[in-house]
């Protein structure tokens, strides 16, 4: 028969032996405890390390998460309020991401897989921004067809648009043609100006947001074109967007409250004069686009922006060693670009078998760069909200996100389906696609006959609009730096550095317990 008696005396342990006064120091609330690992010890054992491979321990918390700040610097000279950077690919970052990564308090990178002016006009795009002016509508000329419109609405959700006479903004305005003028009529073939709106209600260019909203209220429509004194369309109001539309008060402005934004260039001679015209389009920050970011190349590169163009900000890389970073440092760059081959479109490590994991990579790249005053950003691996806290916690001043972004409303390309779900093309900078466009200098190849491929082409889920998706990343990592006990990223890499922050590796068991496990069935919704 097994006894159910215990000893239970509050003067004895669970295993019958008398506690020992001499334990009541456990208790003190001088002593500091430390379980895990300190980043130095996590990271110097000869190891490369993902952020799959380990995890933060918590902290104490003694404040709210709305009382966490995630203000951080992206250059030397450039802060902004939230650590996130769209990356500068071509089915990433066009002006509509560069302008809500910005609205939301981060940065966006305008690719150069285009011509210089396709580039410029970008930026320009961004600098132009008015928040609530749609300033490139979708337009139809009049001989567009009803199934053209269909396709419109398919593509990208508009269900109304401007008239032109030459069918693109800049046009003379005619009419316009909503989902009212055409909803119950069968025959697809019937043209637009057969069914089209032509008592129109305008704003003149250069009037207020707020004046054109009370003209909206006033005309009881959903569509309000904008036209210049030639009565040529220059922008839209829609009034879904200004119902949507809020204050941004975290939006990333230059000193002129015009939207930041950086752009892309390679190393070519060539992007000599890129650089200039970029500049002159008004952007703020010049990134040097390459997989290997220490070379001769880049050196000449940024000496000519420091020579010639003094008051942009040049962030180099792509860098995943110290050794790469103190060259690149002694150049001049005001920021660095950390990940070789760990992006998930990203094939290097696996051609090549050259590159670094990328939580090794960051650490050890933003230790020694912390002491020059240089930003890093932590450029691939980025998945999820877990991985952008491990990639803050590891030392990175921002996060530099592709995969994660692609497949929003605000991402270049259209929708398409397959096997029923709603997709969009997303392509590494590395493949044969995006090379045969205008990136294989990226990869020193341009001449190549043959080139090697370092990425692949595919498509990602729709993730809806960075509207809802932003201030989603951006709760959660406050949550995740409050459980961390860091009020602040300062707070967080002093923490880092002295050995306060824990970290501990994770078994592939842990790993698997960490995530959803032993259910039947499950769905999931990341957020409201």
């Amino acid at each position: 028969m097994i006894s159910s008696c215990h000893n239970v005396r509050g003067n004895s342990s669970p295993s019958g032996r008398p506690y020992n006064s001499s334990m009541s120091a456990l208790d003190s609330e001088d002593e500091v405890i430390l379980d895990g690992l300190s980043g130095e010890e996590l990271f110097s054992n000869r190891n490369g390390y993902t952020y799959s491979d380990y995890i933060i321990l918590p902290g104490s918390i003694s404040f709210d998460a709305c009382d966490v700040s995630v203000q951080t610097h992206a250059t030397k000279k450039i802060s902004i309020n939230t650590p996130f950077i769209s990356s500068p690919m071509d089915t990433v970052t066009e002006h509509q991401m560069a302008i809500h990564m910005a609205l939301f308090g981060g940065l966006g990178i305008i690719h150069c897989n285009n011509t210089i002016e396709e580039q410029c006009d970008e930026v320009m795009r961004v600098k132009r921004y008015e928040n609530g002016f749609i300033l490139d509508p979708f337009t139809v000329g009049p001989e567009a067809t009803l199934s053209q419109l269909d396709e419109i609405k398919r593509n990208f959700g508009f269900s109304g648009c401007p008239v032109t006479e030459t069918g693109k903004l800049g046009g003379r305005l005619i009419g316009i043609v909503t989902t009212r003028d055409h909803d119950f009529i069968k025959d697809r073939t019937v043209k637009v100006k057969e069914v089209m709106t032509t008592e129109l209600t305008v704003a003149k260019e250069g009037c207020s947001l707020e004046e054109a909203n009370q003209i909206l209220r006033d005309s009881k429509r959903g569509k309000l074109p904008v036209v210049n004194e030639n009565y040529e369309l220059v922008a839209a109001i829609s009034r879904k967007d200004l119902r949507k539309n809020r204050d941004f008060p975290l939006a990333s402005k230059d000193v002129h409250k015009r939207l930041l934004v950086g752009a892309a260039i390679h190393t070519r001679p060539n992007d000599r004069i890129r650089v200039a015209k970029l500049v002159e389009a008004g952007a703020d920050i010049i990134v040097i686009d390459s997989s290997q970011g220490d070379s001769t190349f880049q050196k000449e590169m940024i000496h000519y922006i420091k020579e010639n163009h003094p008051s942009v900000e040049v962030v180099g890389g792509n860098v995943v060693c110290v050794q790469q970073a103190k060259h690149l440092i002694s150049w001049g760059v005001d920021g660095l670009r950390i990940g070789m081959g760990s992006g998930s479109i990203c094939t290097t490590q696996e051609v090549m078998a050259v590159g670094r994991p990328q939580a090794t990579a960051v650490y050890h790249v933003c230790k020694y760069a912390r002491k020059h005053g240089v930003p890093c950003w932590a450029d691939g691996g980025i998945s999820n909200i877990g991985k952008i806290n491990k990639a803050l916690a590891a030392g990175a001043s921002c996060v530099m996100m592709g995969s994660l972004l692609a497949g929003t409303e605000e991402a270049p390309g259209e929708y398409f389906y397959k096997d029923g779900v709603r997709l969009k093309r997303y392509r590494g900078m590395g493949s044969i696609d995006a090379m045969d466009k205008n990136s294989a200098d990226r990869y020193f190849s341009q001449e190549s006959v043959i080139r090697v491929a370092q990425g692949v082409s595919g498509a990602v889920v729709d993730k809806g609009s960075l509207k809802r998706f932003l201030p989603y990343l951006y709760t959660g990592l406050k949550h995740s730096l409050q459980d961390m006990g860091c009020k602040n990223l300062d707070v967080l890499w002093e923490k880092l550095y002295s050995g306060a922050l824990r970290f501990e590796l994770r078994t592939p068991a842990s790993q698997m317990e960490g995530g959803i496990h032993d259910l039947h069935s499950y769905s999931r919704k990341e957020f409201n």
